[in-house]
């Protein structure tokens, strides 16, 4: 069975059993008949995890409390597909890191049987799970997590405990340009001044902008709906002001969905109206191709 299809049947034990496993690693200690101490030399780190970097000074302290009391919250680890005598971390890279600067000889482990796809599923659920994820970085968390194991935002705000505008929100942040997406990464802006900048024509110009003139939130607001204006100081064109909620929000999903501007017009009259899609390059219009002939 394909890696995809294994995605759709809902990798067998579902989002919610991996979910608990994730949980098993996070605040409170897992029941002592679950956790086995491990040799720290056995085990290892995997090559596939998503997160790549981790802060020395963080390490560091984390380290320094680890010396003091130990480590509480066991890893998630599995048996090493290649070594028996091997473990491989699925969730907990950062204390196992953390404990080999503390000079520790063995760990607690919680031992599960996972398959390499849900492997990279806990590691990216465990990552959402960190609070000093970016708006970026948790978006991009969302989205694989949408793409690679066909998860709804349903159903990832019932398993994450998150609202579906919250996901909905962040990933709309996908569809600004990569230098806007880099400026939130850095800090430069927060994610409210990236939404505001999601519906401008500009939005790259207008960060910068926003950047250099220290705009709040509402400024920039008030910024890209002023540079939404008509010149000649008329009422909004119809993509703004008049469209319905229910139009706004189809919008906004479908914007998400397919990570492409979207623009609906649509006539009450009628009952009918004009869907526009605009793609950046032909890579973009090449997916869009794509999407359009899967449905078919």
């Amino acid at each position: 069975m394909s890696e995809q299809k294994a995605a759709k049947r809902g990798l067998g034990r579902g989002l919610s059993a991996l979910m608990a496993d994730v949980d098993l690693a996070g605040p409170g200690v897992a029941p002592t008949r679950d956790r086995t101490m491990v040799p720290i030399e056995q085990i290892m780190a995997n090559p596939d995890q998503p997160r790549r970097q981790f802060e020395p000074a963080a390490l560091q302290e984390l380290a320094e409390s680890l010396k003091n009391r130990g480590v509480l919250q066991p890893l998630i680890v599995r048996p090493h597909p290649g070594d028996a005598e091997m473990y491989q971390i699925v969730a907990g890279e950062r204390r196992w890191r953390a404990a080999q600067m503390a000079q520790l000889h063995e760990l607690p482990v919680i031992v599960r049987d996972l398959s390499d796809t849900e492997v990279l599923e806990v590691a990216i659920i465990e990552n959402i799970q960190r609070a000093d994820l970016n708006a970026i970085e948790e978006a991009a968390s969302f989205r694989q997590l949408m793409d690679r194991f066909g998860h709804t935002q349903e159903r990832l705000a019932e398993a994450l405990n998150k609202s579906r505008s919250h996901i909905a929100n962040l990933l709309r942040l996908l569809n600004l340009p990569e230098i806007v997406q880099d400026f939130v990464k850095d800090g430069k802006l927060s994610a409210g001044h990236a939404r505001a900048l999601i519906t401008a024509e500009n939005p790259a110009q207008l960060a910068r902008k926003v950047i250099e003139k220290g705009l709040s939130v509402r400024e920039t607001e008030d910024l890209v709906r002023k540079q939404s204006e008509p010149q000649n100081g008329q009422a909004r064109s119809q993509r703004g002001a008049d469209k319905d909620a229910d139009t706004r929000a189809l919008e906004t999903d479908l914007a998400v969905h397919l990570r492409m501007k979207v623009a609906i017009k649509h006539s009450a009259t009628s009952g009918g109206g004009q869907l526009t899609v605009k793609y950046k390059d032909l890579d973009q219009l090449d997916q869009l191709c794509q999407i359009l002939g899967r449905s078919g």
